[in-house]
């Protein structure tokens, strides 16, 4: 199965986990599916300074730049498979 094909999987089966991840691990999986689908974050910081999770996810996903999109999503279905295999 191809990269691209094995990320368009675990992004299916990340919506389909037994259990809901922390919200540490959640924001891990964003910024990871970001970077994979978008490459690095090239919006401004969220403007209302009560939306923390805005910021929390922004700030994940800029905390990627630099990794390349073949990288994110290797991580990307790492992640899934392991959540998904508890």
């Amino acid at each position: 199965m191809e990269l691209t094909e094995q990320f368009e999987q675990a992004a299916a089966d990340s919506k389909k986990l037994a259990e809901r991840p922390d919200n540490e691990t959640l924001l891990q999986l964003y910024s990871l599916y970001k970077q994979a689908t978008e490459g690095d974050n090239q919006s401004d910081p969220p403007s209302n300074p009560f939306d923390f999770v805005a910021k929390a996810k922004h700030q994940a996903w800029v905390s990627l730049k630099g990794k390349s999109k073949v990288d994110a999503m290797k991580e990307y279905i790492s992640l899934v498979n392991r959540l998904k295999n508890g």
